[in-house]
This record gives structure tokens, sequence and C-alpha cells, in this order.
């Protein structure tokens, strides 16, 4: 039975606070958690249907507590418009200082706020096999449910690092590329990799700081009459132009 102190836990993981101070997040959906059973994550709780555990027991590893619940008790704590029979709470990974970059394109997010927007672009990394993002300290949460909803299950194999992104920009000595309206049209850029690509926020685009460190400044061109593109949509026009060299 689901008690009203773990429903209560489970409501409180909606916000950053909490995840922060219980070292918790939460996983929802049967494509999502089952694929945690291969991911190097700490299970911690299974909230799931009597259907849903007799065609899992095999997965579930011997150490992961397990709460049976009924349909009614899932849409009382699920974050979904419509529950898929499993919800997992999951214990935060350590975050890590100084992420290594490899050799292809990294991803660098100036205050992207909105969480749909975060996990389609961390999704669309996983896409193109970009294994990092690094995220300014204002960007939404990737351990929020909407984003970790969003990605589709590609949290667990692109890193989500959290750092100051200016000092990251400044010292590094790759290329760095920064999304503008204005930039240089990709077409007629020279792409190379290993390079960083600048994503910058919804509505104000690139900050006046990180602009600064931007060392070769692109843009998408226009064919039509729109103002300006949606950030996951632009990330995913540009990385396809970078898989293309």
């Amino acid at each position: 039975m689901l008690s009203k102190a773990r429903i209560k836990l489970i409501h409180s993981l909606a916000h950053k606070k909490y995840r922060n101070e219980l070292k918790l997040f939460v996983v929802e959906g049967k494509k999502q958690v089952t694929e945690l059973f291969t991911s190097n994550l700490n299970i911690k709780l299974i909230l799931a249907t009597p259907n849903w555990l007799t065609a899992n027991t095999a997965f579930i590893k011997n150490q992961t507590e397990i709460c049976e619940v009924s349909e009614d008790e899932l849409k009382k704590v699920s974050f979904l418009t419509t529950p898929q029979e499993v919800l997992a709470l999951v214990e935060l990974p350590k975050p890590i200082q100084n992420p290594t970059i490899g050799n292809g394109l990294t991803l660098a997010l100036d205050t992207i706020q909105d969480p749909g927007n975060l996990g389609t672009i961390i999704r669309i990394a996983d896409w193109y096999g970009i294994q990092n993002i690094i995220c300014s300290q204002t960007c939404a949460d990737v351990y929020s449910p909407k984003v970790i909803q969003a990605t589709m299950g590609s949290f667990m194999r692109v890193g989500v690092h959290y750092i100051d992104l200016y000092e990251f920009l400044n010292q590094t000595s790759m290329p760095v590329y920064g999304a503008f309206i204005d930039g240089k049209s990709i077409h007629q850029t020279k792409l190379s990799t290993p390079a960083i690509l600048v994503i910058g926020n919804e509505g104000n685009g690139i900050s006046a700081d990180i602009h600064k460190v931007i060392t070769h400044p692109i843009s998408i061109p226009r064919f039509g009459s729109a103002e300006s593109l949606n950030a996951a949509i632009a990330t995913a026009i540009i990385c396809d132009a970078f898989a293309r060299i």
C-alpha cells in the first residue's frame, strides 16, 4: 500500500531543492524504467502495477525496494497525464566537476530554461552521438521530472554537467561556435571538430559575457518569414551540419 509519507516524498521531488536534499529523482514509464536496469544508476524504489512487476521480475535487482500499487495509486504520485504502470526513484549521481571533453562536438547551453527544450536537446545529442553537454548554472535542472520525461531515456547516455560556463569556454583551446540570428551561415562556414557549440536562451539568445568567448558566430539561413527557431530545433539543424563534415 502507498503511504501518505511516500506520496508526500515523491511529490516533493518536483522541486530541485528536495531532489538535492534527498539525493533522489523520478523516472517514469515502461521504456525509461526498463532502460534503467542496464544503466549505472542506482534504483532505490520501484512503484509498479502487478502486471508490470510480473513481466519484469527477472530484471529487478535484489537490493531495490518494490512497492506494488494499483493504477489509481500510481495516479496519485505520477507526474504524467497518463501514468505508465511504473515509477522509479533513482539516486542522484555525483556531479563531475571537471568533465572530460572528447574529440567530437560538445554542446554548451547558456540559460536554457524550458524543461522540454533541455530534454529534447539531450535526446538530440544522443541521436548524434554527442557524449557531453555543458550547462550554465542557470539552465533548467536535468533531473526535473519534465526534463527526464522529454529525454526519452537519453539522459542515461549523455553526460550533463553544470559548471561556470564562461570560465569553461574561456579556458578551452577548441573552436567555440555560437548560434546567432546574425552569424555567418552554417552553409558557408567550414565546420571542424573537436569543437564546442553554444546554444543560447530561448528568448534572449547567448548572453553578453558568453558572446565574448565565441570564436565562430554562426547562423541557420532563413528562407521564410519566421522571426526565430525553437532552441532545440536550432540545435538539431546545426548538429546535423556538424555530422556531415
